[in-house]
């Protein structure tokens, strides 16, 4: 079987996020999914025996997340995915309680701690915690989990939730443990490192095609400095987050009326806070800079994982109406993305993982001045999910930055409903419950704009 498969090496970009894992806090993505009552229990409460079963196996039948990263000896390729021989899956888990009052900020600083806290390398790179003893009407039960950003990109962790939810397994193979299979012998890694080498060699094209195309994506924003701003050093161990949500058919509206997407309203939304955060510190810039993900793909599976994804960084101006700064930034992104998606990659992912191979990666995005933030937004969900019976009431995403961005974004849109988290070092940007009352007024003031333009 081993043979079949070939062997699953990491790819260019999962290289690079492997290479980015330096910082105070270590390259890790989560999402807290809240579960309500009336499940399989019948009174209300959740059972949580049968969760954890339900999850035990759906887990165990995704391979990727019953595989351990190796690194090959020197001379043999890049490193590569094998089979756990000693896969225990309860060691992954946890049940805790959270602490009184059990409310949604309390549940969610656990979560937090959850994703900043590094995953073993000798075992898959995931974990997942059930927080029990919630209060209040947001879910009874909220399921955290945590993956190595070198596991999965953005799309690639929805692929895996997608087979954690009610519905799969009858579909198929969600339930089927996996056969384990051998690692690769010396031979077969020194025959596929030959063979991908002659594989990149013909790509080399192809390669150069996608630099031009990255360099469009990049909107040649590489030789010119994001401007400087106290959001903008070095930032240490601890984050803090916090929620805000919206009606993402609203937002959608807004965004039409002005010929922008709902990442254009999201991008207006988050820099406009920013301004109004930077103006209380007596700062005034003129424009922020704002990296958004740019995935190369539109779809996954749970067996197609790793990261295929760019960055796209975009300069928002910061005067003007609401409505006016709208349309600019629906202009600027509209150029960015007119060639191959995610292509930038190509152009950053060398140059970071050079940076890290001689030891400058750390020093090199603690003094960055590329970027002054960063805004992830994933499509999730349409509709409402479960899990075992149990109603997932909402989902909320969790991703980490280091260096030196102080605060940063991320939007999951879930059943009709956008939650946009805001992940900060409270040491940095201490103002996180400000950001949010402002994004709030911020999501109200494109609604009104919407309708009055109605």
């Amino acid at each position: 079987m081993a043979e079949q498969r070939g062997v699953e090496r990491l790819g260019p970009s999962d290289l690079t996020e492997l290479a980015s894992d330096v910082g105070p806090v270590p390259m890790n993505v989560g999402a807290v999914l809240f579960l309500v009552g009336d499940g399989t229990a019948g009174d209300g409460t959740v059972d949580l025996a049968t969760i954890e079963a339900t999850l035990t196996k759906r887990i165990s039948g995704i391979r990727r997340l019953r595989q351990c990263l190796v690194d090959p000896p020197p001379g043999l390729g890049r490193s590569y995915w094998a089979d756990d021989e000693h896969y225990d899956v309860g060691a992954h888990f946890a049940r805790v309680r959270c602490p009184a009052p059990g409310d949604r900020a309390t549940a969610l600083a656990m979560a937090v701690e959850a994703v900043i806290q590094p995953l073993p390398r000798s075992r898959p790179l995931w974990r997942a915690i059930i927080i029990t003893d919630l209060a209040g009407d947001f879910g009874a039960v909220g399921l955290v989990m945590v993956l190595h950003h070198v596991l999965a990109d953005g799309i690639g962790g929805l692929a895996i939730l997608a087979h954690l939810v009610d519905g799969m397994a009858a579909a198929g193979s969600v339930d089927e443990i996996p056969i384990s299979s051998p690692p690769p012998r010396p031979m077969e890694l020194l025959a596929d490192c030959a063979v991908e080498r002659l594989r990149t060699l013909r790509q080399i094209p192809r390669t150069v095609a996608r630099v031009r195309g990255g360099w469009n994506e990049l909107g040649h924003s590489i030789g010119r400095p994001a401007p400087r701003c106290s959001l903008n050093v070095p930032t240490g161990p601890r984050r803090r987050v916090t929620t805000v949500e919206t009606d993402l058919r609203t937002l959608r509206e807004a965004g039409w009326s002005s010929g922008a997407t709902v990442n254009d309203v999201l991008l207006a939304a988050i820099t406009g806070v920013l301004a109004v955060l930077l103006h209380r510190r007596g700062e005034f810039p003129l424009e922020l800079v704002v990296s958004v993900p740019v995935s190369a793909r539109r779809s996954t599976t749970s067996g197609n994982l790793g990261n295929q994804v760019g960055v796209m960084p975009v300069r928002v101006p910061l005067a003007g109406s609401p409505a006016e700064r709208l349309t600019a930034i629906s202009g600027i992104t509209r150029v960015q993305k007119r060639r191959t998606r995610g292509t930038s990659a190509a152009l950053i992912g060398p140059l970071f993982r050079f940076l890290a191979a001689v030891k400058l990666f750390r020093w090199f995005v603690d003094r960055q001045r590329l970027v002054n933030s960063f805004l992830s937004n994933l499509p999730g969900p349409p509709s409402r999910l479960a899990i075992a019976g149990v109603p997932i009431a909402s989902m909320v995403p969790i991703t980490v930055t280091a260096g030196n961005v102080g605060v940063a974004f991320a939007a999951l849109s879930y059943a009709g409903t956008l939650t946009v988290t805001i992940i900060a070092d409270p040491d940095v940007v201490p103002e996180i419950d400000d950001l949010a009352a402002a994004l709030h007024e911020q999501f109200q003031v494109f609604d009104e704009g919407h309708e009055s333009a109605r």
